[in-house]
């Protein structure tokens, strides 16, 4: 991952109260919500639409979730997610998540997660994602 965040890969969140636990921080299930999203927002922003490719037959699918929990968020911390893309093989692509507060640019949480792209009976496919 670059040095510097290219702040176009960026999406911004702020923490909403029923996403924390009982100990007044968020859940860490919550944070896949957040990742998830932002992958999403990323493969738009490169001009696909996960619905359209998901229509035309492609599924992406999560293989394997790589979360590297550093700090906490709190209920109306804002946050943004920085994402990129590597391709790991023909059939598998990795996005590299870093999750930093927005005030102070502190790392939070660094995820990688592991995709691959199969047919609507699992078969595996070439995807259509390049990397960056």
């Amino acid at each position: 991952m670059k040095d510097k965040l290219d702040h176009k890969d960026r999406i911004y969140f702020e923490v909403r109260d029923y996403e924390c636990d009982m100990q007044g921080i968020v859940n860490n299930s919550v944070y896949q919500n957040y990742l998830e999203h932002a992958r999403h927002q990323f493969i738009k922003s490169r001009g696909l639409d996960f619905a359209e490719i998901t229509k035309q037959g492609i599924y992406l699918v999560l293989i394997k979730a790589e979360l590297d929990y550093m700090r906490s968020l709190r209920s109306g911390d804002t946050f943004y997610i920085h994402t990129t893309i590597e391709r790991v093989s023909k059939l598998k692509l990795n996005f590299l998540q870093q999750v930093h507060q927005s005030d102070n640019d502190q790392l939070i949480l660094s995820a990688k997660m592991t995709v691959t792209s199969t047919t609507k009976k699992g078969l595996p496919i070439v995807d259509h994602l390049v990397a960056s």
